[in-house]
């Protein structure tokens, strides 16, 4: 006999904040610490002083070693404007933790991530009667693949098999649903599979819990030709994920908002749901770094908006709170993108699409 799984509060919430106004994410995380010019000593705290492996720039461990940054860079994104803010929980897997030995910690690091959100949210509502502010449960792609070889002279290898990317994303899930998240963002996603395995997690926590969250996903498109670093273009995947019924899908990083536009114009024509759009601070310089301005940051998607294309704005790689508040007053006053009805036409995908009439 099946559990019934009920939908979380928060879907009734977010649904009534997309239904009033254009939303906003939060900006890049990683771009903001950099500005504490932390060192060794800042990753390891008390916990891990006498840790054998360098720790420096696993920044997901600061949720646990330096909580009172992330909770401050959390806060000054809803002070920008921000709607809803990504737990510190990027790289919050076994296999992502596995570069620094740490795969023990995952459940710890992921409470604390949400721990410090939390805080910053129950503090900005506070302090304007009223608002809701949201936190969402971020769970990035990993540092291996399921669609690709990591040798080129043995195509048919892999590095890690989907039963182990599936049990990593389930103990992130589990970890970020226990500590009370509004939603899940998967996000960043260049492997389809990768991405499918997380979506399987994810439901198959509903059901332990008997709750559903709202689902967010967001691709990444590498470069002009408009694909996924698996080869998918834009609508196949879509038609991959479409399955799940996400509360919203989008793109996100690799890419500036004027490179991006017309991957997620093609979206914006296609999804039957929420559409998102939080794009890198332009495109890296030779530097490694992000020169896009927040005024031309907030123009670029302030047009997005005008011209229909999103539910929901912020940045990734590059943005900080400045830029999240211009992209917030560009997008101020502008109305949602309608949500258009679901198809009943078959759906398939490839590395292209097709559609079955």
């Amino acid at each position: 006999m099946t559990t019934a799984i009920a939908d979380s509060p928060a879907f009734a919430e977010l649904h009534a904040l997309f239904a009033e106004r254009i939303a906003v994410l939060d900006g890049a995380m990683g771009s903001v610490v950099q500005g504490y010019k932390l060192e060794e000593a800042d990753f390891r705290g008390e916990r891990f002083a006498d840790y054998a492996h360098d720790l420096q720039g696993n920044n997901d461990l600061l949720s646990l070693t330096r909580p009172d940054i992330i909770e401050e860079i959390h806060a000054r994104y809803f002070a920008a404007g921000a709607d809803i803010v990504e737990t510190n929980t990027f790289s919050g897997t076994t296999i992502a933790q596995a570069d620094y030995k740490l795969e023990a910690i995952v459940d710890d690091l992921n409470a604390a991530a949400v721990a410090c959100a939390r805080r910053a949210a129950d503090a900005a509502e506070a302090a304007a009667p009223g608002r809701r502010c949201f936190v969402a449960g971020a769970i990035g792609p990993l540092n291996r693949t399921l669609s690709m070889s990591p040798d080129v002279n043995r195509p048919d290898y892999r590095a890690v098999t989907w039963e182990q990317v599936v049990t990593a994303y389930t103990q992130q899930i589990r970890a970020l649903v226990a500590a009370g998240v509004d939603a899940l963002l998967i996000e960043t996603i260049f492997d389809t599979l990768n991405s499918k395995a997380a979506i399987f997690a994810a439901q198959t926590v509903f059901e332990e819990t008997g709750t559903r969250l709202p689902i967010m996903i967001s691709v990444t498109i590498t470069d002009a030709s408009g694909r996924t670093l698996s080869g998918q273009t834009i609508a196949a995947f879509y038609n991959s994920i479409r399955h799940a019924k996400p509360f919203s899908v989008g793109i996100n990083c690799a890419l500036g908002a004027k490179e991006m536009r017309p991957y997620l114009e093609e979206l914006a024509s296609i999804a039957e749901c929420y559409v998102t759009c939080y794009p890198n601070a332009g495109l890296p310089n030779a530097f490694g770094g992000y020169d896009e301005s927040p005024a031309h940051m907030g123009e670029d998607l302030g047009s997005f908006a005008t011209d229909g294309f999103v539910n929901l704005v912020g940045g990734c790689c590059g943005s900080t709170p400045d830029h999240i508040q211009a992209i917030a007053e560009a997008v101020k006053g502008l109305p949602p993108r309608p949500v258009p009805a679901r198809r009943t036409t078959m759906q398939l995908s490839g590395l292209e699409p097709l559609v079955v009439a």
